[in-house]
């Protein structure tokens, strides 16, 4: 599949102030009662890539190196996060996440519960978004993908040469990762589904969500 290389690359729509304090003020006022539901307000909290950050604060509970957590490992991470809850609460928690009760939880049992849940509309039109701009289909978006996809021609930065076209599409793809992280300058489809999982917490109406994406990657 081609794609015209006079596209210009997406602004990401972004709520994340609106996100974060909203999440915060759910979390205050304690009507939330889920402990699930908890964490995952308070990834939100953390702005859009929270879940992104959560999900490499899993891989570094993972202390014996197995990429799944025990109990004690989990219970270990929850308490680091920061998060308000119960022994018993964090209990519950893990054995929610276990979904094939073998002991462990997986990253992938990890972040599919930790999502907020979205439809099949909403999972389609990410997936759409992800497929362009994976030029190479490869399952990861990289520097050299976005140089087939989009130009920064009009790009006021490229404009003034404060920063080469390289340097903005590096830019861009940090908008996927948590803040803090090391940069590896690719975003894998789990990353991109998350960050716009998030997003999609914020939009009650189908509609507007797959319009956005539409709109914002040219669909």
């Amino acid at each position: 599949m081609s794609y015209s290389h006079n596209s210009h690359l997406p602004d990401l729509y972004t709520k994340e102030a609106s996100l974060s304090q909203e999440s915060q003020r759910s979390l205050d006022n304690g009507i939330v009662k889920d402990p699930i539901d908890k964490l995952r307000l308070l990834c939100f909290s953390r702005g859009q890539t929270g879940i992104l950050q959560l999900a490499r604060s899993f891989r570094n509970m993972d202390d014996d190196g197995s990429k799944a957590l025990n109990f004690d490992e989990f219970k270990t991470g929850i308490r680091d996060t920061g998060l308000n809850c119960s022994d018993d609460e964090i209990y519950e928690m893990f054995n929610s996440f276990d979904q094939d009760d073998n002991g462990s939880i997986s990253m992938t049992e990890f972040l599919l519960k930790l999502r907020p849940p979205m439809n099949d509309r909403r999972i389609n039109i990410i997936n759409k978004a992800f497929d362009k701009m994976d030029n190479t289909g490869d399952g990861v978006i990289t520097v050299a993908d976005l140089r087939k996809v989009y130009s920064v021609k009009e790009h006021p930065k490229y404009e003034s040469g404060e920063m080469s076209s390289d340097e903005i599409l590096k830019e861009f793809l940090k908008n996927f990762e948590g803040k803090g992280g090391v940069s590896d300058d690719m975003v894998t489809k789990e990353e991109f589904m998350d960050y716009y999982a998030s997003i999609s917490a914020t939009i009650d109406n189908d509609t507007y969500f797959d319009l956005l994406l539409r709109t914002a990657y040219k669909l």
